[in-house]
């Protein structure tokens, strides 16, 4: 784990691990149902920008595979 507080970080500014181990916490945090409902609110945005973040991420490694494989069929 990072000693970075990825809770008040830029999403746009998170590795992908950093997105996914986040997204993780905040999973379990509302599974707890312990949370408020403004928290919870604020928890569901959060998490719904971090799994945005990790499918940008994937994305751009699958798009550079496909370049990869295509520069080497050349």
């Amino acid at each position: 784990m990072s000693a970075v507080d990825t809770t008040k970080t830029d999403v746009a500014e998170l590795s992908y691990e950093q997105a996914r181990d986040e997204l993780v916490r905040v999973v379990n945090e509302l599974e707890q149902g312990s949370s408020s409902l403004e928290e919870s609110l604020a928890l569901w945005e959060r998490g719904e920008a971090l799994a945005k973040r990790c499918e940008e991420w994937l994305l751009g490694a699958k798009a550079r595979l496909d370049a990869a494989r295509g520069a080497t069929q050349e």
